[in-house]
């Protein structure tokens, strides 16, 4: 995928997030910042309460993967950086 449609990916990955997920990660204390998307991966990184448990932090990124996926089928997959 081409750096541009890499970046209008990035965009619409963040505006879903922002309008979709963080408001509730939010109400947990949780933290989240997209940090690049590369050829459908979403790299995403993690802070507050969902950084230290991992099966909290397992959760998360399933539904965070399932609804990108839902929405923007060309996102293949989510990975978390530390």
């Amino acid at each position: 995928m081409p750096a541009q449609q890499d970046d209008d990916l990035k965009t619409r990955v963040a505006r879903i997030l922002t309008e979709q997920v963080v408001p509730a990660l939010q109400l947990d204390g949780s933290a989240l910042e997209v940090c690049a998307v590369t050829d459908g991966v979403v790299q995403l990184r993690l802070g507050g309460s969902c950084s230290g448990c991992p099966s909290t932090l397992w959760a998360v990124v399933n539904g965070i993967e399932h609804e990108l996926r839902q929405r923007l089928p060309e996102v293949d997959y989510v990975e978390v950086l530390p």
